[in-house]
């Protein structure tokens, strides 16, 4: 809970600088201020959100404890020490504060920090049972690993640490620091944890493993090519227009997969009707849909550099971004009801976990979150800053209503008074979960 309380808290910060006009489209997209709210938006909301999933869902997923359950705080406070001074060197980098630009490579360092904790606890745990879902949760890990390597030599290098090598990854490397993020780290463990949930919720049958290793497969092999070949070319100085060309075609490739993966979960699924979480997490993979055509239209029509940032403010707002809120939505309603009523259980009259929340006034928060994300690339698209701006507000709108219904969650605001704490059961804590 301390995890998705901090992620969200970075959300509303990354939000409120959108609608301030701070970073992209306001100043260029390479620019020291849309660099702090791209890692506002990519550490401190989505990799802080991942990460608290993970911690509870991966022993889920391979049936055995967490490695160590006490690295969980110190990598929270790591990883928040290290965001909070990337940031402030990001703004000394622009002028906004002073140039204290020894604070990037000390944030890098405790960022590799706080992510190793994180990547050997999951990494061990995940290594017990390297099946299905769990695969892809260590291609993740090792994506996050790259995704980590490059940006501390772009901190160090803009720190005027890293020598002519440094600069020369710095200059040219940043895309493959993107793809490995957002792409490998964001997107495979995504789809690796969705394959689960999905199928838990909807109470349909696993997909093939085949398939799924296919999907896999196809998404490890782009995230290879991308940073061995990127490694490579730049080493080489040869250019990165071929190594991107075919992480694209592969990317490509690994959405198309997924999705067909995604309709066999919906098309064998046992429960008729859909919970909240699964008809917007819906959404989101209508989102990526999106995402996939903008950019293929964009490449066939040689605008892809032109529109970048609106194909990326798709891609983590509308499909990642959505996604982890959804689930967030069923998965902070699941850990109460194990929380409270799983001591009691058999014992004493408890409710279902869907008597914990209501859709019906939830509903309208995601649907105007989801509408004000697609109106808002619709405007980056049309170069229409304030009416970016004011659907970035309206996306604040959604989250705060989205957030509202979680809290009540955690309250159990809207559980019956006969059943809503039995003899035997605790309330839950608003911040943490007793374990």
């Amino acid at each position: 809970m301390s995890y998705f309380a901090t992620a969200l808290a970075w959300l509303f910060v990354a939000l409120a600088l959108m609608v301030a006009g701070f970073g992209y489209p306001a100043t260029h997209l390479a620019s020291p201020d849309t660099l702090v709210l791209v890692h506002v938006v990519c550490i401190g909301w989505l990799s802080v959100a991942m990460c608290g999933a993970l911690f509870q869902f991966v022993p889920v997923l391979v049936a055995k404890p967490l490695f160590s359950e006490k690295w969980a705080l110190p990598a929270l406070s790591l990883l928040t020490a290290g965001l909070a001074a990337l940031l402030v060197g990001f703004l000394g980098l622009g002028g906004r504060l002073p140039a204290w630009l020894w604070l990037l490579p000390i944030g890098a360092v405790l960022l590799i920090a706080g992510f190793g904790l994180v990547v050997v606890d999951l990494g061990l745990t995940a290594w017990l049972r390297p099946v299905g879902p769990a695969r892809f949760v260590l291609a993740g890990l090792a994506s996050l690993c790259a995704t980590a390597a490059f940006g501390a030599i772009f901190a160090f290098a803009d720190a005027g640490w890293a020598g002519s090598i440094g600069q020369s990854v710095l200059t040219t490397g940043v895309p493959l620091h993107a793809i490995a993020g957002l792409g490998g780290w964001l997107t495979l463990t995504a789809m690796g944890v969705s394959y689960r949930l999905l199928s838990m919720f909807m109470l349909s049958p696993d997909v093939d493993e085949r398939k799924s290793n296919m999907t896999l497969a196809a998404g490890a092999l782009a995230i290879g090519v991308a940073v061995v070949g990127g490694v490579v070319a730049i080493w080489f100085v040869s250019g990165l227009n071929v190594v991107l060309s075919i992480t694209a075609v592969l990317g490509l490739a690994t959405t198309a997969l997924y999705g067909r993966d995604v309709i066999g979960i919906f098309s064998g699924r046992k429960r008729r009707q859909l919970e909240l979480n699964t008809r917007m997490a819906a959404l989101s993979f209508a989102s990526l849909a999106g995402t996939a055509l903008v950019g293929v239209v964009l490449v066939l029509t040689g605008a892809f550099a032109a529109y970048l940032g609106a194909f990326a403010f798709l891609a983590i707002f509308g499909w990642l971004s959505g996604l982890v809120l959804a689930k967030l939505y069923k998965i902070v309603a699941f850990l109460t009801w194990l929380e409270t009523y799983g001591p009691v259980m058999g014992r004493a009259p408890t409710p279902r976990v869907q008597d914990l929340v209501s859709e019906a006034r939830a509903s309208k928060w995601f649907v105007i979150y989801y509408a004000a994300v697609w109106f808002g690339t619709l405007m980056l698209m049309a170069s229409q800053p304030s009416a970016f701006r004011a659907a970035v507000a309206m996306m604040t709108v959604g989250l705060i209503g989205i957030v509202r219904e979680v809290i009540r969650t955690r309250r159990l605001a809207d559980v019956a008074s006969p059943v809503r704490l039995p003899d035997g059961a605790c309330a839950p804590h608003l911040l943490f979960a007793r374990n």
